[in-house]
């Protein structure tokens, strides 16, 4: 009897709802369209509550993942105040890490460089472990051989990454957990720290506005990560001495010692400079010639400069004479500095053959020579906006390495005495 009872008082409330539903629907300009909320409700199931709603002619049900009555029904407010002014449904949505994650791979390997997509995906494998297959490695080769961990390190010791139920529940203490864990483990760099902190900022920014993602009260909870402040730079420059000292060094290395020429007087960076095509170099243009850094697509593989910017740099007068002296090996390439098989030079390869060639008497490298080229400059004079067309960076970056090297500018600033005082004669 008492089942009996229950399902006559439910059937009469349905057929209340549905007469509501009717009147309401069937009144034009009165009332809502079928698309609106017309009855939304509170209800409990398991010591947590949902909201019921009616959505053209079908009952559906929302969680609101709490067991708190005030916060329920201060989510059934704005719920029903955005049906009402006809904007999507503000509850957040339930989505898996991984999925998210796969998707905005898939989506910065269209959208970014190889490379540079490349190295998001680091960070986020680092961030969330490799939980699905877009996350896992497969640009080099895994091999039984480990790398001794460095001092302090326990391998045994589990990685730390971020970890929730689902993508909507990471929160700001989640990302802050996490990169506060791998600066005091690994002993990251600011810079580092920061850099987590922005290609996170960059996913959730993503998922939110392009990926149909609703986040609890539609914030980015990586906004509120507070950033590690980056200490100054330290800039590794080669004198003229040691300028002298290296080329001599690599003299019986006919193409190291031109390439590491073209480093030095054009500033180039070492992908600019293994990129380089015979076309590239143009000894009649100008007094010297002209170096022309230029997207280019060879054999199907496609390459742009790091800026996206084409850019060209002046041959110097001491560079030509390096340039005019090398005799480029016959190889069926392009290529200006083939590698030793006759192919593009592998960056990570010339880096280990350079290395090798300049054993432990000189530890320079290719960031080193680049410095060289502006701080030499800026010692000379140059403006940084100069220096920083002719290297292919922005003017902001150029004044952080270089605007303590133009000291010489501001001698004439500091006086502002008529002339100098006269002191009395000591005793």
């Amino acid at each position: 009897m008492r089942v009996l009872s229950f399902l006559r008082q439910l059937a009469g409330l349905y057929i209340t709802l549905y007469i509501t539903g009717r009147k309401s629907w069937d009144s034009p300009g009165t009332g809502p369209s079928p698309e609106v909320s017309v009855t939304a409700s509170l209800i409990q199931r398991s010591g947590v509550y949902y909201i019921t709603d009616r959505l053209s002619g079908k009952i559906v049900r929302h969680s609101l993942h709490t067991d708190s009555l005030q916060l329920a029904k201060e989510k059934l407010r704005q719920y029903e105040s955005a049906r009402m002014r006809g904007d999507d449904n503000p509850l957040p949505t339930r989505t898996g890490i991984a999925d998210v994650l796969a998707a905005y791979v898939r989506h910065i390997r269209t959208f970014k460089t190889g490379k540079s997509a490349q190295t998001d995906t680091y960070y986020l494998r680092d961030a969330f472990g490799p939980i699905c297959d877009e996350l896992k490695v497969t640009s080099r080769k895994l091999t039984a051989k480990k790398r001794p961990p460095k001092e302090g390190q326990d391998r045994r010791r589990r990685a730390l990454v971020i970890e929730a139920p689902c993508f909507e529940q990471i929160t700001t203490a989640h990302v802050t957990a996490f990169i506060t864990g791998q600066v005091q483990s690994r002993g990251l760099a600011p810079k580092t720290a920061n850099r987590y902190r922005e290609i996170l900022h960059r996913l959730f920014t993503w998922a939110m506005e392009q990926n149909g993602i609703r986040m609890p009260n539609d914030k980015n909870p990586v906004a509120k990560v507070q950033r590690y402040k980056e200490r100054a730079p330290e800039i590794r420059f080669l004198t003229l001495a040691q300028i002298d000292e290296q080329l001599e060094h690599l003299t019986d290395k006919p193409q190291l010692h031109t390439m590491v020429a073209m480093l030095i007087y054009a500033g180039l960076r070492r992908e600019e400079l293994l990129w380089l095509t015979l076309d590239d170099l143009d000894l009649d243009s100008g007094p010297y010639g002209m170096i022309r850094v230029r997207a280019k697509t060879i054999d199907g593989e496609s390459w742009q400069p790091k800026t996206k910017i084409n850019r060209a740099v002046p041959v110097s007068r001491t560079l030509h004479d390096y340039l005019d002296n090398y005799a480029r090996r016959i190889t069926p390439g392009r290529w200006l500095f083939p590698s030793p098989d006759g192919k593009r030079w592998d960056p990570d390869n010339f880096s280990r053959d350079l290395r090798a060639a300049n054993g432990t008497a000189l530890s320079w490298g290719c960031l080193d020579y680049r410095h060289t080229f502006g701080s030499q400059l800026a010692m000379k004079g140059e403006s940084l906006y100069k220096i920083s067309r002719l290297m292919g960076n922005s003017p902001e970056i150029c004044r952080r390495h270089y605007a303590a090297l133009v000291a010489e500018e501001m001698t004439e600033s500091v006086e502002f005495a008529p002339s100098p005082p006269k002191l009395a004669a000591s005793a």
